[in-house]
């Protein structure tokens, strides 16, 4: 308690109030100070105490005083307290209601609750250490000369400096956010320039390029993006949007198919396209609609629709009798499967295994069992 000043309770130039907490009673270490529950207010710069009913009782500590704080949990009936223990008084200190203690530490009893709240803002302060970066106003002296008084923010004028700040800080915001975002857009431009020259480079020296350094110059594009996505924004609206971009689709779908054995889930298309357009993303609706045009517009893509309404992106060359031969060349050799262990044995989504074998049953190559255990295929013995 010896580390409390007496204080007016003002704020300070520069100091701002962070929370106040009702029904608060100060502990001089495990001994309980000679004063009534009051209210104990956290700043930026300083801990405040307040008596409830006379509000000229006021004292308060610098936050640069705390070493370090604990909490210390409620019992029976005894409040939850917050425990600070404190550096020793500066020779210089203003007096307080207390001029020497045998404790080092003081006592935040919270008869209210509240406890927790305050502890939270606490520690935030005392890990940002504001009142290092916005010193309070220095003490000048008084006409009498016998008190020190301090400057402070008071009134209008008060307020019309905090509003300035306010507006400067915000100035410098906006500012260094389009500084960042015109640095963004030059880095972009240099990123589409290296996707298109390392795309050149695998055209070019196919040969001379192993396949483990193939697919890593895939994975690096596809994280890179679509150099040049079409937009409404370039390309208009309507039918002439949809063109340009199932023509898009046409391009970058072809390999994925390839390496996915011909066929992709549409909400899988949908996951990869997206990714690839980075900003400008896709809705479902005209990702539909350009994949109904992969035929009219003769390109080596097909939308198909499956009887259970399963729809998928494949490739024109997807010869459907070998994917019907291949489900029952698996569940022959397997003796039965289930879409779960035919999408392991094949590397597919188990939506696609599902449809593959659901359509080698309808061609009447394979049978179902559909018990408790779910859905399993056999060879169609009949």
């Amino acid at each position: 308690m010896d580390r409390f000043m007496w204080t007016n309770g003002l704020l300070e130039m520069n100091e701002t109030l962070v929370i106040q907490q009702r029904g608060v009673r100060l502990y001089d270490g495990d001994e309980k100070a000679k004063l009534d529950v009051g209210v104990v207010l956290l700043s930026t710069h300083r801990l405040l105490w307040r008596d409830q009913k006379n509000h000229e009782c006021c004292i308060c500590i610098p936050l640069s005083q705390i070493i370090f704080f604990e909490e210390q949990a409620a019992g029976i009936g005894k409040s939850a307290k917050i425990v600070i223990h404190l550096h020793p008084a500066p020779a210089n200190k203003e007096p307080g209601p207390l001029q020497q203690s045998k404790f080092s530490y003081i006592k935040l009893s919270f008869k209210e609750h509240g406890q927790i709240e305050f502890y939270r803002r606490l520690t935030e302060e005392m890990t940002q250490k504001r009142w290092e970066n916005t010193p309070v106003s220095q003490p000048i002296s008084t006409t009498a000369g016998s008190k020190a008084g301090r400057t402070r923010a008071v009134g209008i004028v008060g307020i019309e400096r905090k509003l300035e700040e306010k507006r400067k800080e915000t100035d410098k915001n906006i500012s260094e956010a389009f500084e960042d975002l015109s640095k963004l857009m030059e880095k972009a431009k240099e990123m589409v320039e290296l996707s298109k020259s390392i795309a050149s480079k695998i055209k070019d020296k196919q040969g001379d390029i192993t396949e483990d350094e193939t697919i890593r110059f895939k994975s690096y594009l596809l994280s890179m993006g679509i150099a040049d996505p079409v937009t409404r924004e370039t390309h208009g609206s309507g039918t002439h949007y949809h063109m340009q971009l199932a023509r898009q689709l046409g391009d970058m779908l072809q390999a994925p198919l390839e390496e996915r054995g011909g066929m992709m889930a549409l909400t899988e298309v949908y996951c990869l396209v997206n990714r690839a357009r980075g900003m400008e993303l896709l809705s479902p609706e005209d990702l539909v609609n350009a994949c109904k045009m992969f035929e009219s517009l003769k390109l080596p893509l097909r939308l198909r629709v499956f009887d259970s309404g399963v729809m998928v992106v494949q490739l024109q060359s997807h010869n459907e009798e070998e994917m019907i031969a291949s489900a029952l060349d698996n569940v022959s050799e397997k003796g039965s499967l289930t879409a779960e262990e035919f999408a392991k044995l094949l590397g597919l989504s188990v939506l696609l295994a599902k449809e593959r074998l659901l359509l080698a049953e309808k061609m009447g190559h394979l049978c179902r069992d559909d018990c408790v255990e779910g859905l399993r295929f056999y060879p169609n013995l009949f």
